[in-house]
C-alpha cells in the first residue's frame, strides 16, 4: 500500500501490489527501496515450502518492482517481479554503503520442517536461486548459491541493516541485525576489498531480549527495538522498548 505524506497526515492509500502469500509463520514481508530506486520485498515460503523454487509463485522470493507496482523491464526473468528464489523466510535486505551488492538475512528451518537451525545471512544476486527447499545448513548444489554465514543453533535475525555513519567508528560499513531466538544484535564485519564476504562477527546487546528491528538513524546513533510481548518473550518492566546505541 503506498500513502503520500502530507506533513500531519498520510493520504491517497493505494495498494499498488497484492495477493503476497500469507500464514501466521513465514511470512517474510520486509520492504526497502534500493540505490535503484526500486522497491524490494521479502516473501516467507508461507508454509507452502516447494513454492520457493516455482518461478510462478511469489512465496519465498525477494521482489523487485517499480515504485508504482510494476515490474522493472530489466529484472532477471521475464514479466516477473522476482528478483531472486530459493528463500524459506526472508528478513532484512539492505546493501553495502555505496554500491548496489544487496545482503539478506532469512530464517533456518524449524523442527517441523527440517533440522533447527541453520539461520542464513546471504549476498543477493539478481536472478539467483537460493536453494531452499532442496538444500539448508550450508549445504552446497551446483547452480543453488551458499550463503556467506550459517547459524546454528539458531538466533532468529529479524532485521538486517548497514551502518554507514562514521560516528561509531567500531561498525562502520558492518553489517547489522537484531536476532529473536538468540537475544542480542549480530554485528558482521565485511571485508572492504571484496564486499561479499565476511571477516567476523560478534554478538552485542545481549540483555534485552528479542530484538526485532534495527535502523540507523539521521543522527549517527543506532536505534533498536524489542519484541517481547509477542508471546515468544520474557517480559521486561517497560516493554516494549526503542533503544539508541550513540558514540563514546
Amino acid at each position: 500500500v503506498r500513502f503520500r505524506d502530507n506533513g500531519s497526515s498520510l493520504d491517497d492509500e493505494k495498494v499498488i501490489f497484492d495477493d503476497i502469500p500469507a500464514a501466521r509463520f513465514h511470512a517474510g514481508c520486509r520492504i526497502k527501496f534500493g540505490p535503484d530506486s526500486k522497491l524490494y520485498i521479502t516473501t516467507g515460503d508461507a508454509g507452502d515450502r516447494e513454492y520457493a523454487q516455482d518461478l510462478n509463485k511469489i512465496h519465498g522470493k525477494i521482489l523487485r518492482l517499480n515504485d508504482d507496482g510494476s515490474i522493472p523491464a530489466d529484472n532477471p526473468f521475464s514479466n516477473s517481479p522476482v528478483w531472486s528464489y530459493g528463500h524459506r523466510n526472508p528478513q532484512g535486505i539492505d546493501w553495502f554503503p555505496g554500491t548496489d551488492i544487496l545482503w539478506s538475512t532469512e530464517h533456518g528451518p524449524s523442527g517441523f520442517d527440517g533440522p533447527g537451525g541453520g539461520d542464513e545471512v546471504n549476498v543477493i544476486v539478481k536472478g539467483g536461486n537460493y536453494g531452499w527447499p532442496v538444500v539448508s545448513h550450508n549445504e552446497s548444489r551446483e547452480g543453488m548459491i551458499s550463503p556467506v554465514l550459517v547459524f546454528t543453533p539458531a538466533e532468529a535475525p529479524a532485521s538486517g541493516m548497514f551502518y554507514s555513519s562514521g560516528k561509531i567508528d567500531k561498525f562502520k560499513n558492518c553489517f547489522l541485525f537484531g536476532c529473536l531466538r538468540g537475544n542480542g544484535i549480530i554485528s558482521v564485519k565485511v571485508d572492504p576489498n571484496d564486499k561479499t564476504k565476511v571477516i567476523s562477527y560478534e554478538k552485542i546487546a545481549q540483555d534485552f531480549g528479542r530484538i526485532r528491528e534495527i535502523t540507523e538513524g539521521p543522527d549517527g546513533s543506532i536505534y533498536f527495538s524489542t519484541s517481547n510481548r509477542d508471546g515468544r518473550g520474557k517480559v521486561r518492566d517497560g516493554d516494549d522498548k526503542i533503544y539508541r546505541i550513540i558514540s563514546q
